[in-house]
């Protein structure tokens, strides 16, 4: 359990603290920077937009309620494509563990190729395999990664597996951070058994052991800065009733963490003063997009694991990697088509259908402002490369599914038929349609205020710490440099306890 937890909505009455660190953010990369430091001895306050939940509380929510009360905007923001570009979903956590609350669990090391670009291409030094080796053991070792086993896999994972084998596809177990999981794939929805060693569960509570403090329903609005240099927050608790800003707050502390993930990190920073040209700028998505096999057999895709199964297979050649995955009946017959009587024809089939899916390890033509709102305003310009592999992602998975058995399958096009053959399938795709018609969705945002071993080419210092201020330090998804083509979980965190640890070493006496 959390203690030590202050929840804004209950406060009536201006609040004031201060501490050696305030933490922005109790995500991935909030939780481990805060669990770290008060590890050290540092006072720590860590500050979290949304409300706490505990896991018996998400464990009784159904997915829908989940989402309106842990997921930002209630799972319905998105990147407006530009030109040729889909519109991308994003889902992002706002809750006490953040988006770690609301993953597959999956975890996946930086690919060798990848670390290999931020060290000889870009001159991130200390940023290669070797110097981030202890932090990922660690982190590997806290939130108890480890393999699913076979029998956990459901069948429609199983008919994933089977498919690619046909067409020559090796298929890999996946890892994730889970101890004693039931294969109930309810994992983005909060685990109902805490098997899930989410933050919320794995970090947060041994930070709090060892002295620091949560308020939740806490928006900061502004890192104070004086000549030049992090002094503390400033934000209002949240009404418990209407969500709006209301009882002021400020902590004052000589190091600000902001973990607020790579959507509202920029905001914040760009509202506090910052003024690099590349804030914000340089986002990556990972995109993503599914196909649904249907099958004579009942498949019953939600016994088992949410996520089993992977293939890097076309990762260097077309940096696309497939994954198994599926979702709730009630989410799955969205992506039906048709209305009335065919989409409920469709519907009825939901346990004879399975769900493949691929993400693409893109450029980066995304860009985050600030709006009219609390969200901001997120625009995405996919490359056309990026666009062919994703439209060469959505061929090799239906042919997986053809290649399983599947009857007929569903294209995430809109407006396009089903198809039951190769044939048809070509036809499909053959002049490629409008990529504006795809449906996309996005879980890794990464890199808007990137690292950079020069100020001219970056928002922070390889340590975290702001080219701009001093004391003022980010650790979450936003530094990531370029996308890394896998999912986020573990490199987030891996690299927030390398900044951490940089923090405790020395850096607040700077």
């Amino acid at each position: 359990m959390i203690s030590r937890l202050l929840r804004g909505r209950e406060v009536d009455r201006p609040f004031d603290a201060s501490a050696d660190v305030v933490v922005v953010g109790s995500g991935a990369g909030g939780a481990v920077v805060a669990r770290e430091l008060a590890r050290a001895g540092r006072s720590v306050i860590v500050v979290e937009e949304g409300g706490y939940w505990a896991p018996e509380q998400y464990a009784a929510m159904t997915p829908s309620n989940t989402f309106r009360r842990m997921a930002r905007e209630a799972a319905l923001g998105a990147a407006l494509g530009l030109g040729a570009t889909p519109l991308v979903s994003l889902m992002s956590g706002k809750c006490v563990g953040g988006s770690s609350v609301l993953t597959g669990g999956v975890c996946f090391r930086v690919p060798d190729e990848v670390l290999h670009g931020w060290v000889h291409h870009l001159g991130l030094r200390d940023m290669g395999a070797g110097p981030l080796e202890p932090h990922v053991r660690a982190i590997e070792d806290a939130i108890h990664v480890e393999t699913v086993p076979d029998h956990l896999r459901s069948r429609g994972t199983e008919l994933f597996v089977e498919g690619a084998a046909r067409l020559g596809i090796p298929m890999k177990p996946l890892r994730r951070n889970t101890a004693g999981c039931r294969g109930e794939a309810r994992c983005n929805f909060g685990c109902p058994h805490r098997a899930k060693m989410s933050v919320d569960i794995s970090m947060l509570p041994d930070a709090c052991a060892h002295g620091a403090e949560i308020l939740s329903d806490a928006l900061v609005e502004r890192v104070e800065l004086a000549r030049g240099r992090a002094t503390g927050v400033r934000g209002r608790f949240l009404d418990g009733v209407t969500g709006e800003p209301r009882v002021p707050f400020a902590v004052r502390a000589p190091v600000v963490v902001v973990a607020c993930g790579a959507l509202h990190t920029p905001v914040l920073l760009r509202r506090s003063g910052l003024r690099s040209r590349l804030l914000g700028r340089g986002l990556t998505l990972h995109p993503s997009t599914r196909v649904y096999g249907l099958f004579d057999e009942r498949v019953d895709g939600w016994d088992g694991a949410f996520q089993s199964a992977y293939s890097d297979h076309f990762f260097e050649s077309h940096g696309i990697t497939l994954m198994s995955a599926y979702g709730p009946p009630s989410l799955l017959a969205a992506g039906f088509p048709g209305v009335a009587a065919r989409h409920r024809r469709y519907v009825r089939r939901i346990p004879n259908t399975a769900v493949f899916g691929a993400m693409v390890h893109d450029e980066g033509g995304g860009r985050v402002r600030r709006w009219l709102s609390r969200e901001p305003l997120v625009t995405y310009r996919m490359a056309a490369r990026d666009l062919g592999r994703l439209f060469e992602a959505i061929r090799i998975l239906a042919r997986i599914a053809l290649a399983a058995g599947a009857r007929e399958v569903v294209l995430p096009v809109f407006g396009a038929p089903t198809v039951r053959t190769a044939r048809d399938l070509e036809a499909v795709l053959t002049p490629l349609p409008d990529a504006r018609r795809v449906e996309c969705v996005a879980f890794h945002p990464l890199g808007s205020a990137r690292m950079s071993a020069e100020a001219r080419d970056g928002v922070v210092r390889t340590s975290g710490e702001a080219w701009e201020a001093k004391g003022l330090f980010v650790a979450d998804g936003s530094v990531l440099p370029t996308s890394i083509g896998v999912n986020s979980q573990l490199p987030i965190m891996a690299i927030a306890r390398k900044i951490a640890h940089g923090i405790a070493d020395g850096a607040m006496r700077s």
